[in-house]
């Protein structure tokens, strides 16, 4: 860039130019704004050598950031120099516009004052326009002045070195490395305003004054924020009415501003995550729930919220900050699935079966005691003295409880249907399967064993559960079923199950054996299973060993 005369820059250098300021502008962080700035010089000025020094709130300045020579990154990043000295450095040299350049012949007073500095080896220079090792140049960054000027307040010093032609910079060259710190200067505020945007919210919640003096960088940090910004009403009939969105949480939901001022996140969204907004819908709350995209799918995203104080009224606004976690969300749905589900045959694994059964008992006691006098003429139910109503309807009777409102799960009685309806276990065991396994290999019994899944899943109503408990044993919770419903449902299963399987190109059959339990409030998980277990084994002496597979 440095051999280019001013008329004659082309339109690659400049385009390079571009783009570095573009990526300064659209890093991160403030750290990653700052290595930015440091890398541009050296990848879009042509120096060898680059250092940022930041100020600090307390004048000294600080090496924020280094590029281009690893050795001399670890050597000074971090230490810092005095203001004192850096005052004495930007007064001295030559003033080239808003650079300060301090030649060899009189950078070697520098040599001991506190500011950090790294030293090059190289030849004395041949010609009068040559770059010296000692030579320094300094490009003070500065707040845009009043009316766009550059005299603002200091906010660091970019420092360069050893051009990589081996010239003094020309006047194109000084023009870019100045108009660069001013563009540096810029980016180096607005990571800072983005940095302090929390601080900056929790003082618009305490001061009104404050509110009115920060109301600029307010705008921008909810402007350019990298996530989803939305103020909402806070109170009164408009409660929770969205009043103004970023950029980042329209193109999240694909809906334009003007759209977004239409609705309240209520409206937005998935009606199964209603419950977790309205918990959430305070100062400090936080949820995951999934938001509505304008083409009907939904993302889920991590809501946090902040109240925006009025000093004189109270909360007025809700500051919503939504973070899109689809991707973090999908593989903690993974995990869970996996965690819960058998890895062969997908279907829910013994610990889920036994949550799945645990959910619907409880040891609270069933057996009525002395009923108090019932309404029928109402349908009022009868309590007992545990508190337990039973409520007399066709086909059976369905306890509840009159403290907790849990509806208990009731069994039929005896042997014979007596019209009762309730949770039947299906254990299910496989006949024959052994044998499979030692003749083809562990391979073909696998597939038996998804194929088997795909039938009891197939076989069974929606709502029912199909776990697999291990090896070839599968449970079936079927809610709602009489005994003459259960022992069809068994009979239904075992006959899609004893139809040929084929497994590459071979026809294999195993039977099943069925034992039927019924589950019951008093009862734990681990009794229902071992009922319905012992009930299987009996089912399957029953029948002759030759019989146990059909066919």
């Amino acid at each position: 860039m440095e051999t280019e005369s001013e008329p004659y820059v082309r339109l690659a250098t400049l385009r390079q130019l571009h783009q570095v300021m573009a990526d300064m502008n659209t890093a991160r962080s403030l750290a990653d704004t700052l290595q930015t700035v440091a890398d541009g010089v050296v990848t879009g000025l042509g120096y060898e050598l680059a250092c940022v020094n930041l100020v600090r709130p307390d004048g000294d300045l600080v090496v924020a950031a280094f590029a281009g020579n690893p050795a001399a990154e670890a050597l000074i990043t971090g230490r810092v120099g005095s203001r004192e000295s850096w005052e004495r450095r930007l007064s001295m040299g030559e003033q080239w516009g808003d650079l300060v350049f301090i030649p060899h012949t009189e950078g070697w007073v520098l040599d001991d004052d506190d500011v950090p500095q790294w030293y090059t080896d190289g030849p004395a220079p041949r010609f009068d326009d040559e770059w010296h090792p000692s030579d320094r140049l300094f490009a003070p960054m500065r707040t845009p002045g009043v009316q766009g000027g550059a005299c603002g307040e200091l906010i660091g010093v970019l420092s360069v070195d050893r051009p990589r032609n081996g010239r003094l910079p020309g006047a194109w060259g000084r023009e870019a490395l100045q108009m660069y710190a001013f563009q540096a200067a810029i980016a180096i505020s607005n990571a800072r305003l983005r940095a302090n945007m929390q601080r900056a919210l929790v003082r618009l919640e305490r001061e009104q004054q404050a509110l009115r003096a920060s109301e600029e960088s307010f705008r921008q940090a909810f402007e350019y924020a990298p996530s989803g910004m939305a103020i909402a009403e806070m109170g009164g009939d408009q409660h929770g009415r969205i009043l103004r969105t970023n950029d980042a949480l329209c193109r999240l939901l694909g809906r334009p501003a003007s759209a977004m001022r239409r609705y309240s996140f209520s409206d937005l969204v998935h009606p199964e995550d209603i419950g977790t907004l309205l918990r959430t819908s305070a100062e400090g709350g936080r949820a995951e729930l999934r938001l509505g995209r304008r083409d009907g799918t939904y993302v889920w995203a991590s809501l946090r919220n902040s109240v925006v104080a009025d000093a004189a009224d109270g909360p007025r606004f809700l500051l919503t900050h939504v973070e899109e976690i689809e991707d973090r969300k999908r593989r903690e749905l993974q995990l869970a699935h996996r965690a819960s589900h058998d890895s062969l045959t997908g279907l829910p694994n013994s610990a889920e079966l036994r949550t799945r059964l645990s959910s619907r008992l409880c040891q609270r006691p069933t057996h009525p005691g002395a009923l108090e006098p019932v309404d029928a003429a109402f349908g009022h139910p009868a309590f007992d003295t545990n508190g337990h109503g039973f409520d007399y309807r066709p086909g059976g009777i369905e306890v509840y409880d009159a403290y907790d409102h849990h509806v208990h799960t009731v069994a039929p009685e005896g042997e014979q249907d007596d019209g009762t309806k309730g949770l039947a276990v299906l254990f299910c065991d496989l006949d024959g399967f052994k044998s499979i396994n030692d003749r083809f290999g562990h391979n073909a019994g696998d597939a038996v064993l998804i194929e088997v899944a795909r039938r009891l899943s197939r076989g069974v109503r929606d709502g029912d559960t199909v776990a697999r408990l291990g090896g070839d044993e599968f449970v079936v919770l079927a809610d709602g079923l009489g005994r003459a419903d259960a022992a069809d449902l068994a009979a239904r299963l075992r006959t899609e199950i004893i139809q040929p399987i084929r497994v590459d190109g071979r026809g294999m059959r195993v039977g099943a054996s069925f034992g039927i339990g019924w589950a019951h409030c008093g009862m734990t998980a681990d009794e229902v299973l071992k009922s319905a277990d012992e009930r299987m084994y009996v089912e399957k002496r029953s029948r002759p060993k030759q019989h146990r597979r059909a066919g």
